[in-house]
């Protein structure tokens, strides 16, 4: 979401020039899948950067079309269990250890438990295939997307132990994306208090718009406050719409803290 006005490839190499050391990326190859060469040029670029690669999603489908992932979605299930393995492999060469399972809208003519059961069955297969190197799968509710079943940090939970409960998988984890939990309802400071440890991954915009933070109502200070008094110690993600080119929407974040180092 943010350095679009560069080309895809472009982009790491943007974000280490403006002081980051780590990007996160949805499925960068569209709703196709990747050839060889395309993967092996995404990860020359990351590479290339000096950056670390620390969020990937597993493919899924056309976002800007209303697709919200495939995990439960009966007719492309193949399609997703397909991409596990080169979602995991680009994330072994890069050293990527968070990948994003979007589980997916309800589908009319499908049973919702029959998407669910599917659903749980596919999140153990890309589990396992994720713990072969330390890495976990995540689960995220989302907003702004009327078919789309997780929407609460309660919702992802609920699949998470599911999938546990019958798979015996232990590495899936909560992404909670604090726009997303606020535009729902959520109430961040209690999602916070009683769920940091089960959470792997966070990302940030402000609402309402979306954009970067200042821009809207969330106290991001206090709530990224609250996360690391908890014993959060991973990354934070800005997945946020620029309200004018990128670098500008930065200002709101010194140099200094752009980096994990």
């Amino acid at each position: 979401m943010l350095f679009t006005e560069l080309p895809l490839l472009q982009r790491p190499a943007a974000a280490k020039a403006a002081g980051f050391d780590a990007v996160e990326f949805w499925w960068p190859f569209g709703t196709a899948a990747p050839g060889d060469a395309e993967v092996d040029r995404f990860v020359a670029a990351v590479r290339d950067a000096g950056v670390r690669l620390v969020g990937l999603n597993f493919a899924a489908g056309d976002l800007p079309g209303g697709d919200r992932g495939l995990v439960s979605w009966p007719a492309r299930s193949a399609e997703f269990r397909e991409n596990v393995p080169i979602a995991v492999g680009i994330a072994e060469q890069l050293g990527c250890r968070a990948l994003n399972a979007l589980y997916g809208n309800r589908v009319a003519g499908a049973d919702p438990a029959e998407q669910d059961a599917l659903a749980a069955q596919n999140l153990a297969v890309a589990a396992h295939a994720a713990a072969r190197i330390g890495a976990t799968v995540l689960v995220e509710p989302v907003s702004g997307a009327p078919h789309y079943p997780l929407r609460r940090a309660a919702d992802a939970l609920a699949v998470i132990d599911r999938v546990t409960r019958e798979s015996g998988a232990g590495n899936l984890a909560l992404l909670a994306d604090l726009y997303h939990l606020t535009a729902n309802g959520d109430d961040l400071g209690a999602v916070i208090a009683e769920h940091t440890g089960r959470i792997g991954h966070v990302q940030i915009a402000d609402h309402p718009g979306r954009h970067q933070p200042g821009t809207g109502a969330i106290d991001l200070d206090a709530a990224l406050g609250k996360l690391a008094a908890g014993g959060y110690t991973g990354h934070v993600g800005l997945e946020y719409q620029p309200s004018g080119t990128t670098e500008d929407s930065l200002a709101w974040l010194p140099r200094d803290r752009r980096a994990a180092t």
